[in-house]
């Protein structure tokens, strides 16, 4: 197996629900090339999906971005959407904290996140958007 893979990949979609197990799975076989474990291949899943439901549920009716790269073993996704964005970041990423507490949001998105990717980057704009990148380095089964 090559372990210097380097690809790079990136997809728009409508920010509707149904797009949220389409962004998981894309990211799941973008990966396979690094043959991660199954365990790797789970949490990166996981954390995709926390990323882009909150784009989704923040973004308004627009699209979400999200791109995919992999530079040897280390597994980048960033997932962008032009929303409300994040009046407060550090807030946010608390646990538990929702901005849609009316809509019955756990508020460990972030926490999720987190547990489950090396690195997580948040930016954020108010009224211009949300990016959120993480990075994850796959040990893989090789």
């Amino acid at each position: 197996m090559n372990k210097e893979i380097n690809n790079h990949a990136m997809i728009s979609f409508d920010a509707k629900s149904i797009n949220e197990g389409f962004a998981r799975m894309a990211a799941a076989a973008f990966i396979m090339g690094v043959n991660p474990t199954m365990e790797e291949l789970s949490d990166i899943k996981t954390a995709v999906s926390e990323a882009v439901t909150n784009a989704i549920i923040h973004s308004g009716a627009g699209l979400v971005e999200m791109e995919c790269s992999i530079c040897g073993r280390l597994f980048t996704v960033s997932v962008r959407d032009r929303g409300i964005g994040i009046a407060d970041i550090r807030q946010a990423r608390e646990p538990f904290y929702t901005g849609k507490p009316e809509e019955d949001r756990s508020g460990m998105g972030f926490a999720f996140m987190e547990a489950f990717m090396d690195e997580v980057l948040v930016e954020s704009e108010p009224g211009e958007g949300t990016c959120v990148t993480m990075t994850r380095l796959i040990a893989g089964n090789d």
